[in-house]
């Protein structure tokens, strides 16, 4: 199985440079849509409802302090994902990566895996919270998008 840091990675190789947060959006909803097609975790690691929208805290400390990132950032290996990750991958970047990191925060903040998260932590608009998402809010969100858009 991929790490977030091959993903990213991967991510990075194909549509790279770009800021950390459209990065941290991008892997989150990389995930979320492999996690209905595929029906197994794109990663191991789990994201957490911060204030900006959902972070995977293992990628954050890769990229902490830096805004920008070039293509070769991180050291993940992309050579570590199997056909379906990549196919997941490419098809989320295919219809999001043109999508700013604010547009993109702001889309995971109306949406529900974050909002119970943060709903979960009692946490405030600005307030720190570490509560994680669950693998089940995120199939059941991403799945009711797949189901609407017929995939």
């Amino acid at each position: 199985m991929a790490t977030v840091l091959d993903v990213a990675s991967y991510i990075l190789a194909k549509h790279g440079p770009m800021t950390a947060m459209k990065l941290q959006k991008l892997c989150y909803y990389s995930y979320g849509y492999h996690l209905v097609w595929e029906e197994r975790p794109l990663f191991p690691e789990r994201f957490e409802a911060w204030a900006n929208g959902p972070v995977c805290p293992q990628l954050y400390q890769q990229h902490r302090g830096l805004f920008q990132l070039p293509p070769d950032a991180l050291g993940g290996n992309p050579g570590r994902l199997d056909d379906g990750e990549r196919e997941s991958l490419d098809l989320v970047l295919d219809g999001l990566s043109h999508m700013t990191a604010h547009q993109l925060s702001e889309m995971t903040h109306r949406e529900l895996p974050w909002q119970r998260a943060r709903a979960r932590s009692g946490a405030d608009d600005l307030d720190r919270s570490n509560e994680p998402l669950t693998d089940a809010d995120i199939a059941e969100f991403f799945e009711a998008l797949v189901t609407a858009d017929g995939q």
